[in-house]
Parts: C-alpha cells; structure tokens; sequence
C-alpha cells in the first residue's frame, strides 16, 4: 500500500489504515518526545493524544510537507503544551547579564563529549530557550517553524536561540568540557 493511499484511507477513518500509519511513525515519534519530555509515561500519553489529533484533523493535512514533518509538528506542540500544563509558576529570567552572542560566534566543544552529554547540558536551559534548542539543532526546525509553533517572531526565535546556544556553552565550559575558545 503507498503512502499516499493509506493517508486517504485515514481521511475516510479507515481503522486499519490508521493502524499502518501509527506502526509506520509511532518509534520515531516516541523518540521526538522522549527528548521533550525526559518520561516513558509522559511520552506514551503525548504520542497517544498527537496520533488522536493528527487522525482527527487528517483532512487539513495538504502534503506541502511530508506528512512525517506535519506529525512531528504536531508530537512537538503536544510536549509544549503538555510540560506548561506541569508549570506551576513562571519564574522571569533576567536578561541584562547576558552578553549578546553573534550568530557567526564560531564554538565548538571538544571530541570527547558525547551526544547524552549536550542533551544533559540542552535539558538544564530555561524552557524558553530550551524548546527553542531543541526543535532548531536536534528536530531540524527552521526559524519560520519554530516560530509557528512556539507563536513568536522569528527574531524572538532567532535571538532565543544565540541566547540558548550561548548559555549551553557556558554549562558545558563549566562542566570543563571546553569549547575550543
């Protein structure tokens, strides 16, 4: 069956199309949110209500991305939405100690870090620049994206990202892992 026929089969609410499509995607998707969410269980209901929506709203899903892109955007908005939900209190960071960070500062960690260890490092920045992070180095994200779904201007995107790039590299730097600057 192409992909194309299971994806109008879903359309009409086809069960076992839809079932197709969920083995097809539930992995990776899984993946997606466990990077968000840090939790099997919390990761397990996210995907179950992505996969709910996505069949619910079939009908608006045009082809103008793959449909593994359209899924994953809406996988993402759920982790969002979900860890807000857990927010109790919103605690303002202050800006004005942070020195501006240019988009062509050249940084680089050193070889012996590993992949966990940056994700470690992603997971201790405030959620704002945390999810911005995430979707732009470790989900491809590009800035028009990310502002969409975080609805924020792409120069809010664009300069939380510099912010959480810069403040990744002094928790790495403090680790002692070096930045090769």
């Amino acid at each position: 069956m192409f992909q194309a026929d299971i994806l109008e089969k879903c359309k009409a609410n086809d069960r076992s199309a839809q079932l197709k499509l969920y083995r097809q995607y539930c992995d990776g998707m899984y993946c997606v949110a466990m990077r968000f969410l840090k939790n099997a269980d919390d990761a397990e209901d996210v995907l179950q209500e992505a996969f709910i929506k996505a069949f619910q709203k079939m009908h608006q899903y045009k082809g103008e991305v793959t449909f593994g892109a359209w899924l994953k955007r809406i996988v993402v908005n759920k982790c969002i939405d979900f860890l807000k939900s857990k927010k109790e209190h919103t605690i303002s960071l202050d800006e004005t100690y942070m020195k501006p960070v240019d988009e062509d500062d050249d940084w680089k960690v050193d070889g012996h870090i590993d992949l966990d260890e940056v994700k470690e490092a992603i997971g201790q920045l405030p959620n704002k620049y945390k999810y911005v992070v995430m979707m732009y180095l470790i989900e491809g994200f590009d800035h028009q994206e990310i502002s969409e779904v975080l609805q924020i201007s792409e120069t809010a995107c664009r300069t939380r990202l510099l912010r959480g790039k810069g403040q990744l590299k002094e928790f790495l730097k403090i680790k002692g892992y070096g930045t090769g600057s």
